[in-house]
């Protein structure tokens, strides 16, 4: 086959996906400290985009080294897995946030931690069920005609996958309304009890707003402009409207880690350590709270 430079595109931003979020994997695995739920959740997220990025690079080097119909499927299926549990582990930390905030005086209970294995177990068993469809069958193989704009995944199994989509994505847009809010009060109660500056809490919420914004705004960014070519574009498209829309997405795996691991402070101080050689799985940490990450 022709190289296509979108092809090479993807599997650069697969490569980069790969290697920022393996960091975040192993920074959680190997410190017991990061064994609380918002850590379990980042390290949910961080192994979801880390198989997308690794399905980028085998998806690029099966079409152009090893092509094959049935290793298609499983490249696909991969895909659709670890896409479908990123989205998912998104609304899982949205979930976990809002609940910290709104039970902040029972978040730090044996109920938390059992909750966040349920939604765990939700999310890739969801996930997982997605990504087999189309090689227990589900794929447009012997009918053309029936495909989407991503072959070989149906016409109605994208849709399925882009009405999904839109529904975390509301969910989330409702959740952080209400976290907004909270902050807001928070912010506005503290400056009340301590006697501070108007000024203070209109810089505190605005702080906490931008916050919510730069993360759903991302989202959004990233993952909507695909979910709605897949609700109405057809396989006769050119595939250049499907290489523009599904390049945005992969960056969503690109900017997780940045907006959800890297900028956490006890991560960072891990991070910091193993760079100066003098890593330690005891190091103290200031806090377990979500509204940190």
């Amino acid at each position: 086959l022709a190289l296509n430079p979108w092809d090479v595109v993807l599997c650069i931003s697969g490569t980069i996906i790969s290697c920022e979020n393996a960091i975040v994997v192993v920074v959680i695995f190997y410190t017991p400290a990061f064994r609380a739920p918002m850590f379990l959740l980042i390290g949910s997220l961080a192994t979801a985009d880390l198989l997308a990025g690794l399905g980028l690079i085998l998806h690029f080097a099966f079409v152009y080294f090893i092509p094959s119909e049935a290793v298609s499927l499983l490249t696909v299926g991969l895909l659709v897995t670890s896409f479908t549990a990123s989205v998912s582990s998104l609304l899982t930390i949205t979930i976990d946030r809002y609940l910290s905030l709104y039970n902040a005086l029972t978040y730090y209970s044996e109920r938390t931690v059992t909750r966040t294995y349920i939604m765990l177990i939700l999310t890739w068993g969801a996930s997982i069920c997605y990504g087999l469809l189309p090689v227990m069958g589900w794929n447009c193989l012997k009918e053309p005609s029936a495909c989407s704009i991503v072959r070989p995944l149906t016409k109605n199994h994208l849709i399925v996958l882009s009405v999904s989509f839109l529904a975390v994505f509301v969910v989330m847009l409702q959740l952080y309304v209400q976290i907004c809010r909270i902050v807001c009060r928070h912010a506005h109660q503290i400056a009340v009890q301590r006697h501070l500056l108007a000024s203070s809490h209109y810089v505190t919420t605005r702080k906490g707003i931008a916050t919510l914004a730069v993360i759903l705004g991302t989202f959004a960014s990233c993952w909507l402009p695909f979910a709605v070519y897949g609700l109405l574009g057809d396989y006769s498209y050119p595939a250049l409207y499907t290489y523009a829309t599904l390049l945005p997405a992969t960056y969503n795996s690109m900017l997780n880690p940045v907006i959800y691991a890297f900028r956490n402070q006890e991560i960072q101080k891990v991070l910091w350590a193993v760079c100066c050689g003098c890593f330690s799985s005891a190091l103290p940490f200031r806090s377990r709270s979500p509204s940190d990450v």
